[in-house]
């Protein structure tokens, strides 16, 4: 028995093992899909099993078709609200079914197509008595039209209800008979001022075409007849919707449905109006402003809405509270609504970043793409708005300000007045609708409409008061345009939609403070530009005013315009920066977009500007004149063989030029040393911006948080603030480079402008360098120890004896410490020193130009030596008729950048403790090479919004120009000193 179990445990298990792996093997998920309107006349839809299914005995699909119904002469049994039903025959004396479905019954007057008892028309279907006992044989009651009664059959022909009262106030019966007018379902006479004959047409401009309305062919000429006769409000308020349904155009020739609500507004003055607002006529809605030339600034910008907005404090007040009135086709009622939660948006999106639209000071902007078939579906009627806004006096009581609108779609006599630039054109309106499905409907109201009428752009514009310092603004201003959708393919087609709010204020006032800025700092400019060309004038010896002069004035004036424009700018952006974001009460608005364009251009301007005069100093730098100057002497002479002579003899010891070729290099190293870290300037500026945050305080909002939380809505950026926030940080960090590298890192790491010096003592090797034809600067480098070229011990030993003072001073000038000079030439000075030059630059030039006599490299050095000695002697005061004399500068000599004297007979050496001839290097041009970079930057942002790959193109161009500086530099120290350009690293 134990086997036995064992074996049949074993057995069962196998089978159970195997039965579920031959079920899941046979699962299937995947099955025929049906549609409801597939299913045959006998079946209906199975919601469940998603399948049709046959229907019982007796039995059809109801008219979903997801139900059974019993067939026409049959009646229920039984019905437990499935499909389970079950139908019976009804006897031959009783065809009928009553309508409810469970009973059989007589009917006298035949059947309907659905097994029904049928009536004539104005009668009544009687089955039951007053107590719900069932008849035996059903009977039709002819409602009493006569007087004192009224009744009618109603829609379903199951009860009388009294007439429509326009038939018994018009003809005493409930028949409109002629002459009376039957429109709408109303009874109107003939007789008295009834409005003349209307179009029934419906117009679509963006598409150029009309077609008549199904809408307005059934309730136009009833709407405006009930509002004219009865003033009956709900009808005056369908025809106000008929109008904005075609887009409050008027046209004096036409009588469509804005033709005549003006004839009803015109010819009932004696009604009065609501409010004390003359453009809105009492039992009419309010739709327009009035057609006067001029009423449209007049509304927009006289009276001021009497509230305060303020960002910060006690009073703090940044919500814009719109409201509506709502109204449906029909001209009922519906509610007061606010506008939060995107009753006026289109676009979906979460109802904080919605709401975000109302916050005073925040700029909004908000697009998307939305199908047509989702418009159709959910906006199947028009909903109209009247906006008002909501504001609070300092009673605490509470008034709605109302809100106008400017149709851009507005045609009056077939003018688009709405779109002229001149506003004094426009004609306001007031009521606004998203979309109309409805007026594009043709023949059928119940099938799809043939055209749709959709809001694609609605900009809400808020404007300052001028002058005011506490929040007062003008009242807002809705301006909308819509956009005709011919209907074609729904599920194809899509709209795209925009929603915005701006705000602005008047910019006259900063314009002519930058105009006057502008005037007066570019004078100055003008002035400064003279007296540096009056200063170049000098150095070159030229006194004639030639071509040259008039394009060396323009590119200084270039440079000194585009400090003009970068100071405007900065100063410019600071201000919206600081008194937007830091204000309580609101008192400045940020320019709007097209506002910028003056601020943009003023930018590339600069940038432009800057980039002549970077590249002018960069030519200039790298087509300097530099000579080093070897004051080594041979230590004496040693015997060596001349080769060709046969023979030994003494010769001089020739001075070394590694000496030289060390100088040049760092020389060469130290062409583009910097105050700043270009690098580091270029992250941390970007790392703050970005990581940090400060791009926030960029954003067209009121808040001055370095954060936005993700759910909340991001304004868009303004072009000013950006400039502002990237140009504060550059020059900050820029600046404490600058402080740093001065007080820190020069006198406790490396000053490698003064090593540069003390490197040319050591070497005994001097600059003499000329940046203009007759001006320059001269570095002493000549060695106190008389000789450079040494060993170990004897260079530790000159340098012990020198920080003991046991030897005489570097400078040029005996017992003075001052080894760089400001050099004044004399013309006959740079006259001789081109002569020698000459030969030293001629290698270089075409070979029927080089001498035939001898070598060229031995032509070479034998330049280099006569202008090294030329040189020597010049400063060891050798010529006396090209001495020099040595002098201070004067104060104002200094301040201008230029010298009074000018070097007739002799040249004029300035001491210069401030290492000036940095100029010629990037290290003395940090200014013009910081504000150079920025505008690089800012220019690049404002091009593409983006500041990394602002980042990166600065960074790149950087190297490229430091390349291009050090390579074109190389060349041309080469080429001037008679380095070799191997040698230089």
């Amino acid at each position: 028995m134990a086997a036995w179990s064992t074996l049949n445990a074993a057995d069962v298990t196998l089978f159970l093992l195997l039965v579920l792996l031959r079920v899941s093997q046979a699962q299937t998920f995947f099955f025929p899909f049906r549609q409801p309107e597939t299913c045959g006349h006998n079946q209906y839809f199975d919601i469940s099993a998603l399948s049709c299914v046959a229907c019982g005995a007796n039995q059809r699909q109801d008219a979903r078709g997801t139900v059974c119904v019993c067939l026409p002469g049959f009646q229920m049994i039984s019905n437990n609200g499935g499909p389970d039903i079950i139908c019976k025959k009804c006897p031959e004396n009783m065809k009928g079914v009553t309508g409810d479905g469970w009973n059989c019954i007589s009917c006298p007057d035949g059947l309907t197509a659905e097994g029904k008892c049928h009536c004539p028309t104005g009668h009544i279907l009687v089955e039951r008595d007053v107590n719900g006992t069932l008849l035996s044989q059903a009977t039709c009651k002819l409602c009493e039209e006569s007087e004192n009664s009224f009744t009618i059959a109603n829609a379903l022909g199951n009860r009388c209800v009294q007439c429509e009262p326009t038939f018994i106030n018009t003809s005493r019966s409930c028949v409109c008979s002629e002459p009376n007018i039957l429109t709408g379902g109303l009874c109107f006479s003939s007789t008295g001022n009834f409005p003349p004959r209307m179009i029934s047409a419906a117009r679509y401009g963006d598409l150029g075409m009309s077609f008549t309305s199904e809408w307005f062919a059934e309730y136009l000429q009833s709407a405006a007849a009930a509002c004219w006769v009865y003033a009956n409000l709900t009808s005056c308020q369908a025809l106000g919707n008929m109008c904005v349904m075609n887009m409050n155009s008027y046209d004096s020739t036409t009588f469509d449905a804005c033709r005549l609500f003006q004839f009803i507004f015109e010819n009932t003055a004696g009604l009065g109006t609501v409010h004390s607002v003359s453009f809105w006529r009492q039992n009419l809605p309010w739709l327009f402003y009035g057609d006067q030339l001029g009423l449209a600034p007049q509304v927009l910008s006289t009276t001021p809405l009497p509230t305060n907005f303020s960002f910060k404090g006690e009073n703090q007040n940044t919500k814009l509270k719109f409201v509506a009135a709502s109204y449906d086709v029909r001209g009922n009622f519906l509610k007061w609504q606010t506008l939060e939660g995107g009753v006026l948006q289109l676009c979906p999106d979460t109802e904080t970043r919605l709401n975000a639209a109302y916050s005073f000071g925040t700029t909004y902007q908000q697009n998307c793409e939305i199908p047509v078939s989702k418009i159709l579906t959910d906006f199947p009627m028009p909903t109209f708005y009247d906006v008002y806004l909501e504001y609070t006096d300092e009673n605490q009581h509470q008034y709605i300000w109302a809100v106008p609108v400017l149709n851009l779609n507005l045609q009056h006599n077939k003018i688009f007045v709405n779109q002229d630039s001149s506003s004094g054109k426009w004609l306001l309106t007031r009521r606004i609708f998203l979309v109309d499905a409805l007026s594009g409907r043709e023949n059928d109201l119940g099938s799809q409409p043939r055209l749709i009428r959709v809001a694609t752009q609605i900009s809400l514009s808020i404007r300052l008061v001028p002058s005011t310092k506490n929040g007062n603004i003008y009242p807002p201003l809705i301006t909308i345009a819509y956009s005709d959708i011919d209907i074609k393919d729904p599920n194809s087609q899509s709209v795209k939609v925009s929603f915005s709010v701006t705000y602005e204020m008047d910019q006259g006032e900063a314009h002519v403070q930058t105009d006057i800025a502008l005037g007066v700092l570019g004078g100055l400019a003008v002035l400064l530009s003279l007296l540096k060309t009056t200063g170049w004038k000098r150095r070159i010896g030229s006194p004639m005013i030639d071509l040259q002069t008039v394009m060396k004035f323009l590119v200084y004036y270039a440079g000194d315009l585009a400090n003009v424009f970068f100071i405007i700018t900065v100063g410019t952006g600071l201000y919206w920066l600081i008194f937007f974001k830091a204000q309580k009460s609101v008192s400045v608005l940020l320019p709007m977009p097209a506002q910028e364009e003056r601020f943009v251009t003023y930018v590339g301007c600069a940038f432009a500007l800057k980039a002549l005069q970077f590249l002018h100093k960069l030519i200039s730098q790298i087509t300097i004149d530099i000579f080093f100057i070897d004051w080594e002497r041979p230590k004496g002479k040693v015997l060596k063989a001349v080769e060709g002579e046969g023979g030994v003899r003494s010769a001089t010891v020739p001075v070394s030029i590694w000496r030289t070729y060390f100088v040049a290099n760092e020389w060469n190293e130290i062409q583009t040393v910097r105050k700043i870290n270009p690098l580091f300037q270029v992250l941390t500026v970007l790392f703050l911006l970005e990581v940090v945050g400060f791009k926030n305080l960029a954003l067209m909002d009121s808040s001055s948080s370095l954060s936005r939380s993700p759910p909340s809505y991001i304004a868009p950026y303004s072009r000013i603030l950006r400039y502002a926030v990237s140009t504060a940080l550059w020059l900050v960090i820029g600046i404490i480079q600058i402080v740093f590298f001065a007080v820190f890192y020069e006198r406790f790491v490396e000053d490698k402008i003064r090593q540069f010096v003390d490197l040319c003592c050591m070497s005994n090797i001097s600059v003499f360098l000329l940046s203009h034809r007759c001006f320059g600067y001269y570095i002493h480098g000549r060695s106190v120890h008389g000789h450079a070229d040494t060993n170990m011990e004897e260079m530790n030993m000159n340098l012990k004896r020198e920080a003991e003072n046991l030897c005489s001073q570097r400078g040029l000038i005996p017992n003075t410490d001052g080894q760089t000079f400001q050099i004044a030439i004399s013309s006959h000075m740079r006259q001789q020193y081109d002569r020698i030059h000459e030969t030293l630059t001629r290698k270089n030039g075409p070979a029927r130009l080089l001498s035939s006599s001898g070598s060229t490299f031995e032509q070479s050095i034998k330049a280099y030596h006569t202008m090294n000695k030329f040189l020597g002697s010049f400063i060891d005061h050798v010529h006396k008729e090209m001495d020099y004399f040595i002098k201070d500068k004067l104060l104002l000599e200094r301040i201008l950048g230029m010298e009074f004297m000018e070097p007739m007979e002799k040249s004029i050496f300035y001491n210069d403790e401030s290492y000036s001839f940095s100029s010629v290097l990037y290290y003395g041009n940090e200014a013009t090479l910081l504000i150079y970079d920025l505008m690089f930057f800012c220019v690049v942002d404002l091009a593409c919004q983006n500041f990394i790959l602002a980042s990166f193109l600065t960074y790149l161009q950087q190297e490229i120009f430091r390349f291009i500086r050090n390579t074109v530099g190389q060349k041309n120290l080469a080429s001037k000193t008679l380095v070799d350009q191997r040698f230089l690293i």
